[in-house]
This record gives structure tokens, sequence and C-alpha cells, in this order.
């Protein structure tokens, strides 16, 4: 029974988070904020995020940085959290870490055997079956050898984060403009998201 929570912006919509996942207060939760790694203000990002999980939602935070990270240390941080939190960043990047690590494939494991799974922005984009549709926000050439962009396949539809939303309203366009007749889309404003549980998927507007 799969359940993610999936939005643009986290801390935009964090009061909605116990109410669909129940009590997180002393939870363990191992948060990769990976993507991060090659955009500016990577180590701000990851206080604020930390911050955000342990002084909001009272979590014990596991930074997990798969690019970093020995295959021991994943595969433990992984199994051993009771929720598995991916941050915004570039998407082709993440993908291409959590494939050369195969973190990509515990993280599926995981999940699916009921696992919580926290998405904001490229962490939502990467839980569709491919991510190539995203190119058009994010640059494939920080992914220098990401060869393919079949990615989590975690849903069956495709996050569009930052619909219409700083700093993407632009380039959120032209991913709709181009794709919506071709895949089954789900935008995600900066004050949205879109909640899975099981079969039931439920969008969400602050």
């Amino acid at each position: 029974m799969a359940k993610l929570f999936l939005a643009s912006m986290l801390n935009n919509v964090r009061d909605l988070l116990p109410e669909f996942a129940g009590d997180l207060h002393g939870k363990s939760v191992a948060y990769i904020p990976t993507a991060s790694n090659v955009e500016r203000g990577h180590h701000a990002m990851v206080r604020t995020e930390s911050k955000l999980l342990a002084n909001y939602l009272g979590m014990q935070v596991n930074v997990l940085d798969v690019a970093v990270a020995s295959a021991t240390e994943i595969a433990a941080g992984l199994q051993a959290a009771d929720v598995i939190y991916i941050s915004g960043g570039n998407t082709f990047y993440l993908l291409q870490e959590l494939k050369r690590t195969g973190a990509d494939r515990l993280i599926i494991r995981e999940v699916n055997a009921g696992k919580l799974y926290l998405g904001e922005s490229a962490g939502a984009a990467i839980t569709a079956p491919d991510i190539e549709y995203i190119s058009l926000m994010d640059s494939t050439k920080k992914a220098p050898n990401l060869h393919d962009f079949h990615a989590l396949n975690l849903v069956d539809f495709y996050a569009l984060p930052h619909y219409l939303s700083f700093p993407f309203k632009r380039k959120s366009q032209r991913v709709f403009a181009k794709y919506s007749s071709r895949l089954p889309l789900k935008t995600i404003s900066n004050h949205g998201v879109v909640m899975v549980n099981d079969d039931v998927v439920t969008i969400t507007e602050k």
C-alpha cells in the first residue's frame, strides 16, 4: 500500500501532512537532499528543510545524500527510516545518482512496502514513470552520466511542480502545453499537494 505526499514546496503545505500521514512526532526520516547538490544555496536549503522536519514536524532527521553515502549507508538509512523524503533541485542529477548507487531500487521497494514517501519538487517529479517531460524545466546537462530517463515509477501520472508559480511560471506553462495531450500530468502549484493513498489520488490547493 503506497502512501505518497507530493508537493512543490513542502513548507507551504506542511499543515496537511499530519492529517494525511498521522502523527509524525518522533518518527525517523531519511532526508535525501541530493537534487540540490548542483544548485545554488544547497547548504542553506538543507539547513532550512532539516529544521522544518525536526522543529515543526518533530521528526528525527537523518540526512542521506546518496551522491556521497556508501552503499551500506544508503541501504541501512532507507531501511531504518519510517519516512523517506526527497527534496528539490535538479531532477536529472537526482535520477543519475539514485541509479548510480542503486538507491532507486531500494526506495521503490520501501515505498511499495508501505513506507511513507514525501516528495518535494524534483522529489515529486522523480516518482513518475519517466522524467523526460521535465527537461523543459531542469537542465539535463547536470547529469552527464544519465543514459535513460526511466524514473521511480511509483505512480502512473507525471507530477508537474511549481505550475504557474514562481520561479517556473513560464517553464511550467511550456511543459503543460507540450505534454498535457500526451501524458497524464498532475499540476502542483507552490501551494498545492498531490496525496496518494494506494489507488486513491487527491489533489489539494491551500
